[in-house]
């Protein structure tokens, strides 16, 4: 998911939003296209339940979502909705973390030059609009909890509206998305442990702890435990998974943050027999590899898209209903922390990041492209929903409202950045041609070549 910044061609000067190398290029295009299709499940999940929660059946809608079952000695039973984002969401925030790690040990991120520029984004992305939101919810309390409910981008919404669009968006650019959305997510996990935890109890976190250990430790040494066995790492890990994420859960920190620490925990290099562990490659993969090629359909087609049907689901009450939350402070800290706040803080980190290295960007590439980009990331649904639960009890005015604004601040973004990018199509078609030329027939584009590790 890295931008090569290094120097190209003799310059002195590194390069921003460059192309990425062969293998992280093979690998990123098919992620995006997996998040692709995930994305416009997302957009007709969230759809269907805006519709139904506002049609004559919305009884019906709250009525499913609020359904318990579970088993209450565990801290277990839990409503639909609840199970939807406590539990399936674990699975997002599980390839998450085997993202970053894969990035950060075999990835183009690897080198703090490469990650340096993207990283930095991200942390504006997430600092500028919750510094926005706080300044419109200063004066009232009762709502400043919600600071975090803007920071967040969605990827597979993001990658859903650039497919709706038919935009030509250069892979570095996407790349660079890509790289912003999931440190987006790392840091919105980190927010919810730190602040949107409540009745820790310390007891359940020191027990979880030990499957959490065993987890690591089995994982680590799978080559020694498990043999060649395709089957084995899953009986015994998988159940390891879900006691750390039921401990989690009953500890009072909220249980997604399992699902990182659990992709953490899955060694991204591959075993040998008698040497040092090697990066993955095609035939040989990692566990990481091969976890994230197992979990990512269930995550972009079934967790996200099922969280999104029982979060999005708003009684907006027609148009009146609408005027009057426009009134609310959280709905505006948070429509313009994600329209104004996302790109401004993107846009000026890059700027200050650039400035301070001497950077330049890639030829073709401008600040037009990156205002795009930025305009796209303010695209802040699923972490934000989840967010907002976490703020604001269901059912609470400002949780209603907070969701309205989710939804109108999206559509917003995505309107804009469309804009903004259709306007540019033309030359991402021209740059496009020369990145798919592939004159050896190798698999790899000749635009590529020069940068194999």
């Amino acid at each position: 998911m890295a931008q090569g910044d290094t120097p190209q061609g003799g310059g002195s000067h590194p390069v921003i939003l460059q192309r990425s190398s062969p293998p992280e290029h093979l690998r990123i295009t098919e992620i995006l296209r997996k998040e692709t299709v995930g994305g416009i499940l997302l957009l007709i999940a969230s759809a269907v339940a805006i519709i139904w929660a506002n049609s004559p059946l919305t009884d019906s809608y709250f009525a499913v979502r609020d359904v318990e079952f579970g088993y209450e000695p565990w801290h277990l039973r839990l409503s639909v909705g609840q199970w939807a984002s406590d539990g399936l969401l674990a699975v997002f925030f599980f390839l998450t973390g085997l993202e970053l790690k894969r990035e950060f040990v075999s990835g183009d991120l690897r080198r703090i030059s490469r990650a340096i520029v993207p990283v930095a984004a991200a942390f504006g992305g997430v600092l500028v609009p919750a510094l926005v939101y706080t300044a419109v919810n200063l004066t009232s309390p009762d709502t400043l909890r919600g600071w975090a409910i803007p920071t967040a981008t969605d990827i597979a919404f993001a990658l859903a509206v650039l497919a709706v669009i038919s935009s030509h968006l250069p892979g570095a650019l996407r790349i660079f998305l890509l790289t912003l959305a999931v440190v987006d997510d790392l840091i919105a996990i980190t927010i919810i442990a730190f602040f949107y935890s409540t009745d820790v109890h310390p007891g359940y976190l020191l027990w979880m702890l030990l499957p959490l250990g065993l987890f690591a430790f089995l994982a680590q040494r799978r080559s020694g435990f498990f043999g060649a066995s395709t089957w084995a790492p899953w009986v015994i890990l998988l159940p390891l998974g879900i006691v750390t994420w039921a401990l989690m859960h009953a500890s009072g920190v909220h249980a997604t943050v399992a699902g990182v620490l659990l992709g953490f925990c899955i060694p991204v290099l591959r075993p040998t027999p008698d040497g040092p562990p090697l990066a993955p490659r095609p035939g040989h993969p990692g566990l990481a590899e091969v976890f994230e090629h197992r979990f990512r359909p269930l995550s972009t087609g079934v967790a996200v898209p099922v969280f999104a049907f029982f979060s999005a689901g708003v009684l907006i009450g027609g148009v009146e209903g609408f005027v009057s939350a426009l009134g609310d402070p959280v709905l505006i800290g948070v429509v313009l922390g994600l329209v104004l706040g996302k790109p401004v803080g993107i846009l000026l980190t890059t700027f200050l990041v650039t400035r301070a290295r001497k950077a330049t960007f890639d030829p073709g590439l401008s600040w037009w492209d990156l205002l795009g980009v930025g305009m796209l990331a303010g695209v802040g649904f699923t972490v934000s929903l989840l967010v907002n639960d976490l703020s604001f009890g269901a059912g609470h005015e400002h949780n209603d409202h907070a969701k309205v604004a989710i939804l109108t601040a999206s559509l917003t973004a995505a309107l804009l950045a469309s804009i903004v990018l259709r306007l540019r199509n033309k030359h991402y078609r021209r740059i496009e041609e020369i990145d798919t030329v592939d004159a050896d027939a190798d698999g790899v584009p000749d635009v590529l070549e020069d940068r194999r590790p």
